[in-house]
């Protein structure tokens, strides 16, 4: 901050008693100025160090997310498929279907784990993963979502009923359940050709979350490749009973 010289100061002499006049005009404006510098200052640094302060982040906010990647082997005796799929997605119900990863500790009790998410809907995970394993598989001749624009033969329809990790009676840690039905539409008449409900179960080797996560993942892998068999093998006894 610059201080005023003495030289732009009224001369005292000059001044008498009572005068209510005071110090020149410019005078003034540059005292208030000068005094309104620091205030100024101060005020800003006030401000830039608040912001620091109004949202701390809380640990307990903090939120990791989880992103399964199941890796399915192709089973040897997957037939060869000469017709191609569509994948419809699976319905399901918003309760089941959460980014939050579901826990029941008891029969009829739901709850969450705490400062954890998925990364993607169950829903999309499910199908993803048999949409992957049919691809990597080489056994069928084309497969795709529903909508993609290929002219499939067969189409899969889903009903997912549970993904969740459950709590027996008395386990230390819980179990990954994944719970699907499936139908496979012969789409030129709309006959379904097959249907099965799969149910995996997957206990986790300790009750955190990341062995929970763990046991999902082997859960989910062994969904998709129990559904993409039956898919290939359901297909192709429709197609030699239709000739």
């Amino acid at each position: 901050m610059n201080k005023s010289s003495n030289s732009n100061l009224p001369n005292p002499s000059s001044m008498h008693i009572g005068d209510r006049r005071g110090p020149p005009r410019s005078w003034r404006l540059r005292g208030m100025r000068g005094a309104l510098r620091p205030a100024m200052i101060a005020a800003t640094l006030w401000l830039l160090a608040g912001c620091s302060i109004l949202a701390p982040i809380d640990p307990k906010d903090a939120v990791s997310r989880y992103s399964l990647d199941p890796r399915v082997q192709p089973d040897p005796a997957w037939p060869q498929a000469g017709w191609q799929l569509s994948m419809a997605d699976p319905e399901t119900t918003p309760a089941v279907d959460s980014l939050r990863i579901l826990v029941r500790t008891q029969p009829n009790e739901i709850q969450v784990y705490q400062g954890a998410r998925w990364a993607k809907l169950p829903s999309s995970m499910v199908l993803d993963g048999i949409l992957r394993a049919l691809e990597d598989s080489g056994r069928i001749q084309a497969v795709a979502r529903q909508g993609s624009g290929i002219g499939a033969d067969y189409k899969l329809v889903m009903d997912m009923r549970r993904f969740q990790s459950e709590y027996a009676d008395g386990a230390a840690a819980p179990t990954a359940v994944i719970e699907v039905s499936a139908k496979l539409l012969h789409l030129r008449d709309q006959q379904v050709v097959a249907s099965r409900t799969f149910l995996q179960s997957v206990p986790a080797s300790a009750p955190a979350v990341v062995d929970v996560v763990a046991a999902f993942e082997q859960a989910l892998a062994a969904n998709s490749r129990d559904i993409a068999g039956w898919i290939l093998v359901s297909g192709n006894a429709h197609e030699r009973e239709a000739h």
